[in-house]
């Protein structure tokens, strides 16, 4: 199902406060789902196609991570490879289950990647990145609300085997979603947050501070 997902990218606030910020908002959010750790690693063409069609805004575009959930980084968990679509703003997922993996076994991770793709081209990782994640919901229960902190990256450029430098990306990242059929509902919801809305993508940023171009 189609959904809008809307990025707000705070910098100099702490998390605390945009989470007391978010508790007295009239829409009655409260908390969904304890927090976790979102873990990530990122697939993308050899000249990095997904990438560079991101930063230039192109309305239809695809994005391929593998994903799992834990502190325990090097286990994969229950892990689950992701092709999110984007068309202008809305945006589906399809989800295939992987199951348990290693994290050093990066051929392996790969060639699950381009099994699932559905893409001619051939993937590889470019990038890997966890954050803790916290989740509430509207009392309606029509819009969720994600806070993201603790960001950071590892450059998976070129490699077969993971040598990470890990890099950090300050700041909080708060995200309201919601079914396309709820759009006329979101103006309530976006206009009592005090932020601006900012177009912010994980993996753009993540590749931009570890990379050089």
């Amino acid at each position: 199902m189609a959904r809008f997902e809307r990025k707000f990218k705070i910098n100099g606030i702490e998390r605390e406060t945009v989470v007391a910020n978010l508790r007295v908002h009239p829409a009655g959010f409260r908390v969904l789902h304890p927090d976790r750790q979102v873990n990530n690693i990122y697939f993308d063409t050899i000249d990095l196609t997904t990438f560079h069609q991101n930063v230039a805004g192109i309305n239809q575009r695809k994005k391929f991570r593998m994903r799992w959930y834990g502190d325990d980084v090097e286990t994969m968990k229950k892990s689950q490879f992701e092709i999110k679509i984007k068309h202008n703003e809305l945006g589906t997922k399809k989800v295939t289950k992987c199951g348990k993996l290693k994290f050093s076994d990066l051929s392996k991770i790969t060639d699950l990647a381009n099994e699932y793709s559905e893409t001619f081209a051939p993937l590889y990782p470019t990038l890997m990145n966890a954050y803790t994640r916290s989740y509430y919901t509207s009392a309606d229960g029509r819009f969720r609300v994600t806070i993201d902190r603790n960001l950071y990256y590892y450059s998976l450029l070129g490699q077969t085997k993971f040598y990470g430098y890990r890099v950090e990306e300050p700041g909080v990242i708060l995200e309201v979603k919601y079914e396309e059929a709820d759009d006329n509902l979101a103006g309530f919801v976006l206009q009592n947050l005090p932020y601006r809305h900012t177009k912010s993508s994980k993996y753009v940023n993540g590749v931009s501070l570890t990379s050089m171009f």
